[in-house]
Order: C-alpha cells, then sequence, then structure tokens
C-alpha cells in the first residue's frame, strides 16, 4: 500500500489500519536497519505515529504488533445476536447457519485476500497445467501473498511448502485428507520441496493423553499422510517430540519468536488464560518455526532466505499472522499462505468434524458397509420432506452435505454440475444423491487403505529422518 498521508484513512477498517500501521513499522525498521537518509526516516516515522493515531482513533485501542482487531469484526449472518455469530480459531468451528461458514466475511475479519479469477489464471500460466479443482471451485478460497510466490517461481527463485497435522487419534478422516491432497499437487507442478509437521507436543498439552500416546498417533497419522503419495526424496516429515531436540536452527528459531511476542499478545490472539500451562503458551512459536528455511539446515544448506508457502485451513491463520509480524524482526521472509474451507461434519456444515465421535465422518479406516451405512444415516440432506414437495420445489445444494462432500472429491466439473442441476429441479432425490456419493467414497477409501498397508515402520522412519533431498540450495 502506499505510504502517502494524503490517503483517506477513516474509509479505512480497523483490520485494514492495523495492516497499514505494521507494514509502515516494518518501513521504519529496513529504513533505519539500512542507514537511509535522516529526513527518509523521520518522514517514514512520521507516517508511522499518524497511522497509530488514527488506529487508535478508530478502535479506541493502542496498535498491539501481532494483536489484530478481531473482536471488531463481527462474523456473523446479517445480525449482531452472540449466538448468530461464527467462532473460528484453532481449535473451534461453529456457525449457526446450514451453509456453513460465511468465508467473504472471514476474509474481511483476517485481513487475507481472496483467491479471484486472475490469481487462478495467473497460477494456470504458471504451471502450464488446469488448476486444481480445489481452486477451481473455491475450497481454498484465500490468501496471503501467493502473487510474491509466482513472481519467486517466475524468477527461478526457490521456495517451500510447509503444512501439518495435529495427531489426536489414531485413524484420520476424510477431511483430513485435503490439505494434503492439495499439497501434493502443489509440490508437483512446482516441483519444490516439502516440510511436514506433525504436533504431538501440542496433542499432549491439550488434550487428556499420555506423551507416549502422542507420539504414537504421530507415526500411525505419518502412515496416512505418505500413502497419500509423496515423493521420499522431496519430503521431510517431522515430529515435534523428535525434531526439536536435534535441530539446533530449529530451537533458535523458536527462542527468536518467543523473545518477540509476550504473553499479551498470545491471550489476545489465541485466548489463553492465566490458568493455561506454560507449554500452550509457547507452543505457537514451535508452530511458527517450520516457515523459516533455517530450521532444517539439512534441507536448505543453511540458507534463510528461501519463502515458506503454507496450505492450510484457515482456522490456522492465527498462528500465522503472528508468524507473519515477527519474520521481519527476526531477518526472515514471510510465509505465504493459501486458505482452505472447512470440511463439513456429516451432520451439517456448522461445524468442523470430531476424531472422538465416528459418525461424524468418514475415517479411512471405515469399511465399505460402514461408509455406507454412515452417509444413509446421518449425512445431512438438503431435499424436502416428502417426494412430491422434492419434485416439486428441488433440493438446496448449499446446505446438502451428500452435494458438499462430492465438492471435494467429484473430480469431473461436468458431472458435478449434471448432479447440481438434477437435484436443484427435484429430478434428483436425496437417496439417489446419497448413492452417488456412496460409490465415490468407497473405492477412494478403499484405495487409501491399500497404499497405506504398503508403507512400513522402515518407510515412516525414512521419511521422518532428517536428510539431504533431492535438491541444491
Amino acid at each position: 500500500m502506499a505510504d502517502s498521508p494524503n490517503c483517506d484513512l477513516k474509509t479505512l477498517s480497523p483490520l485494514q489500519l492495523f495492516e497499514r500501521v505494521t507494514e509502515q513499522g516494518e518501513k521504519v525498521r529496513a529504513l533505519k536497519a539500512g542507514k537511509a537518509p535522516k529526513d527518509e526516516v523521520d518522514a517514514a516515522v512520521r507516517m508511522l505515529l499518524s497511522l497509530k493515531l488514527s488506529y487508535k482513533t478508530t478502535t479506541g485501542q493502542d496498535y498491539q504488533a501481532g494483536l489484530p482487531p478481531k473482536d471488531l469484526v463481527l462474523i456473523n449472518n446479517g445480525t449482531t445476536k452472540e449466538e448468530d455469530e461464527d467462532l473460528v480459531d484453532p481449535w473451534n468451528v461453529q456457525t449457526s447457519n446450514a451453509k456453513g461458514v460465511d468465508y467473504d466475511k472471514l476474509i474481511v475479519r483476517f485481513g487475507s485476500s481472496k483467491i479471484d479469477t486472475d490469481l487462478i489464471n495467473r497460477i494456470e500460466r504458471a504451471i502450464g497445467q488446469k488448476p486444481h479443482h480445489f481452486l477451481r471451485r473455491g475450497i481454498f478460497f484465500s490468501h496471503r501473498d501467493m502473487d510474491q510466490v509466482l513472481d519467486a517461481y517466475e524468477n527461478k527463485k526457490p521456495f517451500y511448502l510447509y503444512t501439518g497435522r495435529g495427531p489426536s487419534s489414531q485413524a484420520m478422516h476424510v477431511g483430513h485428507l485435503i490439505p494434503f491432497m492439495f499439497t501434493k499437487w502443489l509440490q508437483e507442478v512446482f516441483d519444490v520441496p516439502l516440510v511436514i509437521q506433525l504436533t504431538d507436543d501440542e496433542k499432549y498439552l491439550w488434550k487428556d493423553m499420555t506423551i507416549e500416546k502422542a507420539y504414537e498417533y504421530a507415526r500411525e497419522n505419518a502412515k496416512d499422510i505418505i500413502a497419500c503419495g509423496f515423493d521420499i526424496n522431496k519430503t521431510f516429515i517431522f515430529s515435534d517430540l523428535d525434531y526439536l531436540g536435534t535441530s539446533a536452527g530449529f530451537y533458535r528459531n523458536i527462542v527468536k519468536v518467543q523473545k518477540h511476542v509476550t504473553f499479551n499478545q498470545v491471550k489476545g490472539i489465541f485466548g489463553f488464560t492465566d490458568s493455561d500451562c506454560i507449554g500452550k503458551i509457547s507452543f505457537p512459536a514451535i508452530q511458527a518455526a517450520p516457515s523459516f528455511s533455517s530450521s532444517f539446515p539439512q534441507i536448505f544448506n543453511g540458507k534463510e532466505n528461501i519463502q515458506c508457502l503454507i496450505p492450510c485451513a484457515i482456522d490456522q491463520d492465527p498462528y500465522f499472522r503472528m508468524t507473519r509480524d515477527v519474520a521481519p524482526r527476526i531477518g526472515q521472509p514471510k510465509p505465504a499462505l493459501l486458505h482452505s474451507v472447512f470440511f463439513p461434519a456429516l451432520q451439517g456444515a456448522q461445524t468442523k468434524m470430531s476424531a472422538s465421535d465416528p459418525n461424524s465422518s468418514i475415517f479411512l479406516t471405515d469399511t465399505p458397509k460402514q461408509i455406507k451405512t454412515k452417509i444413509n444415516k446421518h449425512a445431512f440432506s438438503g431435499g424436502r420432506d416428502t417426494i412430491e414437495e422434492h419434485r416439486k420445489y428441488g433440493g438446496n445444494c448449499d446446505v446438502d452435505v451428500s452435494f458438499m462432500y462430492l465438492t471435494f472429491f467429484l473430480e469431473d466439473d461436468d458431472r458435478l454440475e449434471q448432479l447440481k442441476q438434477a437435484y436443484t429441479s427435484g429430478e434428483l432425490l436425496t437417496g439417489e444423491l446419497k448413492k452417488v456419493l456412496i460409490e465415490t467414497m468407497q473405492p477412494l477409501v478403499a484405495a487409501h487403505q491399500e497404499r497405506r498397508k504398503q508403507v512400513t515402520d522402515e518407510i515412516v522412519k525414512q521419511f521422518m529422518t532428517p536428510r539431504k533431498l533431492a535438491f541444491e540450495f
């Protein structure tokens, strides 16, 4: 954004003002570090003070780095009633709207950018092939600095991918596959290294489980991740409980982040209280550290200036808003992000699925019979109460979970559109739509189970051994 003081700051939202202050602060630090002329530094400082004053006037709060004014922009469905607000944080997703979270409002609240047609077309030009259907259908809908990643790629500059999994249970469900399916596609089309963090330490801190159980779940989940088809020569999977004790670069980055984020900031970002254990308070720095290439000296040969791209669900964004705020202050590039929508529970899009509720989703261990029963019995329907009414008025694809699942897993665009038209017109009944979903999910899960059987403990060990990958840096 331009730094001209003539810009009408009154037209900016609290979040836009927050971003402006943050960017201007980075500019001041860069000018001072580069020993710029005094008048240039003074002008930048005056602009920073003016922006901070505008921010306080608008919000009634002093600007605090890494602490966006999230409470000032409500995510709701046209009301200000507290019970109607969307709740989105790294541990909870709730909405009263049967269609799910209002993602356009979430973009405004989080201050990210919408993945629009222009960006999708640019990705297509860069990779020379049709973009993934997750992009075409808006499943990955929001980004931060993806244009910078494309600039780097087009100029033959390296970047890498980072995603993760919190191993809260032994069996993953199909919703957990979404970021890994998309990350695998990104890795293949851009031909870049990938690091996958298993936050077994986080699950031990947040869940009622032993540290041994958390570590066991991490290794079991690694088998499901490997079964997605990742290239062992280009992918490093690591457990925090393992890797933190062996990598000085990783730990140094964690400490740098910890020094530059206050307790007050993490309370504001993550909702921690004085009764939370200190492990929770310090954990965000551990999730931030893989965003920096120096955390993986064996892969990047000690280089610190390689940008990271993080595909993740939008609920993980608070971690990386914090990371992006800290990065310039510790001499690291900001990570870029691609955000996905939430995968709905079978019972409806109001919440995420729960690994503790076997009927909330289709698990990767389910048999064909279990998949059929779950879909027929539990998948929320957008159909009418009677066949006569359905034939007359048609079904609602916006709230029908079977159609939502097909949007994720049915790759044929023409077939998906045919189903939508037939269901909306009343030609296709709910039971028939569920049958299509059953016929889609049964072979997908069965194929995954077959690939997983081939993943031995030795293969897991190879993926999780710190090593040089098939790239030169």
